[in-house]
């Protein structure tokens, strides 16, 4: 049996609580801006894929505006995103939250980032793999390209994570993070999910029915 998974889970805990303390005064500012210039419901709860595909409520920061259409439907994303909700992003401070998730038990610090629902659901049998550990803050494919990759990509890193993970790249993911948050490249509404969305084409390319969609 593998003694690091156990030893993860401590540095998890003891990140956490060290990161918490740390940024808390950002959390209460975040909050409140949130709550001035967003939305009055500053916390953004969403049920995400966990470890074994347990289903987990992550938290984070709304950085959307509440605006719809004449229907009542949310008008697109480039539409509801505002500009402290696009720097809240860029810098990646949206997602504090999460570790609480982390505290938890539902998340680790570093490890595959957590799927929608509907995602997981049309998941290809060969990426499955990636929900045998914990979904992290941060991982593998977050430092080698973030959202300008494709999904498939991802996956492929998360595979590479999840088969190959040790303290030595856990480690390396995790200064990584920090030069790409304080670089804020890869913003992630550059390039739309659609076009990013290859699982989808290729499902698509193979079954002449209709697909979820994958937009958060």
């Amino acid at each position: 049996m593998r003694l690091y998974p156990h030893i993860k889970r401590l540095m998890d805990i003891v990140l956490s609580l060290f990161f918490l303390a740390l940024f808390m005064p950002v959390i209460i500012l975040e909050y409140i801006l949130v709550r001035i210039f967003i939305s009055k419901q500053a916390i953004f709860v969403q049920e995400r894929g966990g470890i074994n595909f347990s289903v987990i409520k992550v938290y984070k920061f709304k950085t959307m505006l509440d605006k719809f259409d004449r229907r009542g439907n949310a008008l697109p994303d480039k539409y509801r995103l505002s500009k402290i909700g696009n720097v809240l992003r860029k810098l990646s401070i949206d997602e504090l939250l999460q570790f609480f998730n982390v505290l938890k038990g539902d998340m680790s610090i570093i490890g595959p980032r957590p799927l929608i629902l509907s995602q997981i659901e049309q998941l290809p049998e060969k990426y499955k793999v990636r929900s045998r550990v914990r979904p992290g803050i941060t991982g593998l494919a977050q430092v080698n390209g973030r959202n300008s990759l494709t999904f498939s990509r991802k996956y492929e890193y998360d595979i590479e994570y999840v088969k190959n993970y040790s303290f030595a790249m856990d480690m390396k993911i995790l200064w990584k993070t920090i030069f790409v948050v304080f670089s804020m490249k890869d913003n992630p509404i550059t390039t739309p999910v659609k076009e990013l969305d290859d699982i989808r084409v290729q499902k698509n390319c193979g079954d002449s029915k209709p697909e979820k969609s994958h937009r958060k």
